[in-house]
């Protein structure tokens, strides 16, 4: 039932850096006019919607923003002009990367992710060259010194949980996206803490990779984050221990 990857941990030391980012507001605010333009407005009867909301909330998001980004999708007020993109592409050493994009100019966007891509080290791949190495997942991130596999399996598994994997310092649960409000909500009411809940693009296998290459990747991905266009990034390396040594 235990898988073994060390991204969790990465994205998370990571994360205390991004943390400084206004973006977490722009990326917030997108996810919520997508969701709404895809479902409406009522986020009783938007799951998508639901979920976005409660992400914003979580980087704390103001509530008028909220309120406009919901009009903006629902086309009550103007700005709801983006679509949803992915990028696919390959990183230093080979590895595959999906990059999820919303932008209201996708000749602008292309232009600019692919520059990025060929300036370190990458290049842009054709439509459908490594989507079909990744499944779409509700993942659900637990401390392990908080929570045992045991622990997350007695309220997952019931929930409709396919699998717990071990990231290091972290225990993620993984299910199908049909099943991650549920999964999300039994872990709620048990009265689980959770550190991270979100539908991710899960690689179906690792490709490992040396420091040296590794660093390369998180550095591109570092230069992709810093698009305002880009909203989640995700890659099939399998990164060292020793990953995050040496870095600036």
């Amino acid at each position: 039932m235990a898988g073994h990857s060390k991204w969790a941990n990465i994205q998370h030391r990571k994360g205390r850096q991004d943390a400084k980012k206004a973006k977490f507001f722009t990326k917030a605010a997108k996810d919520i006019i997508l969701a709404a333009k895809a479902g409406g407005g009522n986020p009783e009867d938007n799951s998508a919607l639901r979920l976005a909301i409660q992400k914003a909330k979580q980087v704390n998001l103001p509530k008028d923003r909220i309120e406009n980004a919901i009009k903006k999708g629902t086309g009550e007020i103007a700005g709801g002009d983006i679509n949803e993109v992915v990028y696919e592409g390959y990183a230093p050493g080979g590895v595959a990367m999906l990059i999820e994009a919303a932008t209201d100019n996708k000749n602008r966007t292309v232009a600019e992710i692919r520059h990025l891509l060929t300036k370190h080290g990458g290049n842009m791949g054709e439509a459908g060259s490594v989507a079909w190495m990744f499944n779409k997942k509700g993942v659900i991130t637990f401390k392990k010194e908080s929570y045992s596999e045991d622990d997350l399996m007695e309220v997952g598994l019931e929930a409709g949980a396919e699998d717990i994997i071990d990231e290091g310092e972290m225990l993620s649960v993984h299910c199908a996206p049909s099943e991650y409000v549920a999964v999300q909500q039994a872990f709620d009411e048990a009265g689980m803490t959770y550190e991270s809940s979100e539908m991710q693009q899960v690689p179906e296998n690792l490709v490992p990779v040396d420091k040296e290459t590794g660093q390369k990747v998180v550095k591109l991905m570092d230069f992709i984050e810093d698009n305002d266009d880009v909203q989640n990034i995700y890659v099939n390396a399998d990164f060292p221990d020793d990953l995050m040594e040496g870095m600036e």
